[in-house]
């Protein structure tokens, strides 16, 4: 018992994990869901010279961190080298959809027979986001030089985007039978898998062949304080008292009393969904300039392209990041607002008979909240672009060039304490041990 006691809760809380024999059917149902993952990712497509991919990913550092994403797919280019991310573009356009258009807002309150039309709209919309997608990344492959992809005639393009456009499906399956009878959200999982394969090569290409043993350790430290910062700002909430007036009978008379509880109001309530809109925005102008860009003879396009560079040097960096910085907050604030709407939480309290207390019903209660959720998305919002440009304050002060970046920290960090809190509510209900305490 003593040495039961002596284990560190982490462990411990693994060990009775596993010990559950649905637990660790659903864990191992996980780990070998990615293992199929890893092996997809690794299925190239015909017609690509990989030593010019390598030559380009070696010259292109936002080729490199989007590869980081992919889980190494895009540096093979292999038929995942999409990931998953239509589907993300494609959950991000139905929500911002949904209270624009009555149709689907009417199918949004239909409860769950509702929300399974709009997630089926969604895997519909997620086949020619990707189809455009992977058509629009092979186009920019072929005009590189050396070029990456040999030929672009209809019938092998054509079979490209179709194998493309699979893998994407593929693996959204697979990031649905996650959920379903693994752990954890499963397209996150994926995400989450990807970044996490890419690590590695990150390291042994970032760190290893780098001197700046000195700018090393500082940007090491800096990374540290970052991850902290992330978890305590993704997990910081506004509580919002909440009083529930019920009726209960004693004695053959009905007495009136009150339940207290709180709606926890998130700080970051956006997630990371305004550095992806910020990040699309910003290097847009670069993809299409590269279109048109001429090495021998410079023209606007070259500027351009130097000018929405991430990579460029000071002062021109500072556009880049600036941009990417007031992007992120504007974003934060928009894509806030659109969910807090969608929620209608002054409707709810009042259909369900709760009243935050000194606040009176319906049009006060929904100003209330709005003034609340505005003030603290200033934290979140500012709390989001001081993590978009960290990479950059990180690479000028310590001279040390990484690739993973705060997008993917968010995610992994953000996939972890999802991943602790539903193995720790599983552990909950059957009286184990949780992971937080």
């Amino acid at each position: 018992m003593q040495q039961r006691q002596a284990r560190p809760r982490l462990l411990q809380a693994m060990l009775d994990a596993f010990s559950l024999p649905d637990l660790r059917r659903r864990i191992l149902i996980t780990l070998g869901i990615l293992v199929v993952f890893r092996f997809v990712a690794h299925v190239p497509l015909p017609g690509v010279d990989l030593k010019a991919l390598e030559q380009l990913f070696s010259q292109n550092q936002l080729l490199g961190m989007l590869d980081l994403f992919s889980g190494g797919a895009m540096r093979l280019m292999s038929v995942a080298a999409m990931g998953v991310y239509p589907y993300i573009t494609a959950s991000i356009v139905m929500t911002l959809l949904v209270p624009v258009i009555p149709r689907l807002q009417a199918l949004s309150q239909e409860g769950e027979a509702g929300r399974n039309k709009i997630n089926l709209i969604t895997h519909w919309l997620t086949v020619p986001l990707a189809a455009l997608s992977s058509y629009g990344q092979l186009v920019y492959l072929q005009r590189q030089t050396p070029p990456v992809i040999t030929s672009l005639a209809p019938l092998p393009t054509a079979t490209m985007v179709l194998a493309m456009v699979a893998g994407t499906v593929f693996l959204v399956w697979l990031g649905e039978l996650i959920t379903e009878y693994g752990i954890g959200n499963g397209i996150s999982i994926i995400i989450f898998a990807g970044i996490v394969a890419g690590l590695p090569d990150m390291v042994s290409r970032g760190l290893l062949a780098r001197s700046n043993l000195g700018g090393l350790a500082f940007y090491i430290i800096l990374a540290l304080a970052t991850v902290i910062f992330i978890v305590v700002l993704t997990e910081a909430h506004r509580r919002i008292p909440v009083q529930y007036a019920r009726s209960v009978f004693r004695g053959g008379r009905m007495y009136r009393q009150a339940g207290t509880t709180h709606i926890p109001l998130r700080v970051n309530t956006a997630g990371m969904i305004p550095l992806i809109f910020a990040m699309s925005i910003v290097i847009f102008p670069g993809i299409v300039a590269s279109y048109f860009s001429n090495p021998t003879n410079p023209n606007l396009a070259n500027s351009i392209m130097q000018l929405f560079n991430p990579n460029a040097p000071l002062p021109l960096g500072l556009f880049y990041w600036g941009l990417y910085f007031l992007l992120v907050i504007a974003f934060a604030f928009f894509y806030t607002i659109v969910v807090f709407q969608q929620q209608d939480l002054p409707g709810v309290l009042q259909r369900q008979g709760g009243f935050v207390p000194g606040i009176r019903p319906g049009k006060h209660t929904a100003d209330y909240l709005n003034h609340v959720i505005n003030r603290i998305t200033w934290a979140g919002a500012i709390f989001l672009a001081i993590v978009a440009i960290m990479p950059f304050v990180g690479r000028e002060i310590t001279s040390v060039d990484l690739q993973l970046s705060s997008m993917g920290l968010l995610i992994m960090i953000g996939v972890i304490l999802d991943t602790m809190k539903q193995m720790e509510a599983q552990l909950v209900m059957r009286r184990y041990e949780g992971f937080i305490k």
